[in-house]
């Protein structure tokens, strides 16, 4: 019996550093895409709190027969974002390969970085971050830059169907802790939101009105996908996506449409819908009293 409890015990505390493990990755991924997502969007300070203070930037140079390690300041590149410009910094991840070992952790991605539309350059950046405050922090950028042989789309939808899991993942866990810039961030300004109710056809700005009050309370609600199915449109610009959510009101299914425009992935229109068992469809139409025959 002692022998059955140790192996039992050793299981659940090995399951628990792997999820834990897990969890830290899709944060620091997390971390790693409000970097490029603030580039986007010209957003300074939103690129400024992923960095740490004393956070260091490096380019490696090589050429007829020489490399070398060009220095970057962390100030001069906020200031670049924040410039005026009229073509979006649009850094394309391809791939993620994350190690983490308590609070520290490195992440190498393959990248390419489009100025609008218009291919400039290509490569690898090696991140450095740690754990402060429950937060993952970057602690320093080591990239790589060529202007031959770049990816321009993904070789196959693998790992921008892992992207777009992680996008909305992320944006129930937004209204869960009732983040309002990350969660309505994500929606465009031509979004549309249907709810549960008939009446709920809500644009952008109206689903904000809606919703504001359970933001203000510091939690919104709490939604977690059990399974998702993600089917990509021509030049991968659009997506539609249905999904089984875990709820306060049992299993709803959410489906939707994302585009993918000026460098980010947006969501176009979302429809929440509660899941009704056959064998009790009619208690529901006597419970809400009303009869479509």
């Amino acid at each position: 019996m002692k022998k059955f409890i140790a192996i039992i015990t050793l299981l659940l505390s090995t399951s628990f550093f792997v999820s834990a493990q897990d969890i830290d990755k899709q944060e620091i991924k997390a971390t790693i895409q409000k970097l490029f997502d603030g580039m986007r969007a010209s957003d300074k300070t939103a690129v400024e709190n992923v960095f740490a203070p004393n956070a260091q930037l490096f380019t490696i140079v090589g050429g007829e027969g020489e490399t070398n390690v060009r220095k970057g300041k962390l100030e001069d590149f906020l200031n670049a974002i924040a410039a005026p410009h009229e073509l979006v910094f649009d850094e394309r991840i391809w791939s993620y390969k994350i190690e983490t070992d308590g609070m520290l952790a490195t992440a190498w991605t393959e990248y390419t970085f489009f100025l609008g539309e218009h291919m400039s350059h290509c490569g690898v950046n090696a991140f450095q971050l740690y754990k402060a405050d429950e937060e993952w922090l970057i602690l320093q950028i080591t990239d790589t830059r060529k202007k031959y042989d770049c990816k321009t789309e993904p070789t196959n939808n693998s790992q921008l169907t892992k992207e777009l899991d992680l996008l909305l993942d992320n944006w129930h866990k937004a209204a869960a802790k009732a983040d309002a810039d990350a969660y309505f961030g994500k929606i465009a300004e031509s979004g549309i939101y249907l709810g549960t109710d008939k009446t709920e056809r809500w644009t952008k700005e109206k689903f904000w009105s809606f919703a504001k009050p359970y933001f203000d309370k510091g939690k919104a609600w709490d939604f977690k996908a059990t399974k998702r199915d993600i089917v990509f449109g021509e030049n991968n610009k659009y997506a539609w996506f249905d999904e089984l959510l875990d709820t306060w009101m049992g299993t709803c299914r959410g489906s939707g449409v994302l585009k993918f425009e000026n460098g980010e992935w947006l969501i176009e229109q979302y429809n929440l819908t509660v899941t009704v068992p056959n064998d009790k469809i009619q208690d529901v139409i006597k419970a809400i009293g009303e009869n479509t025959k």
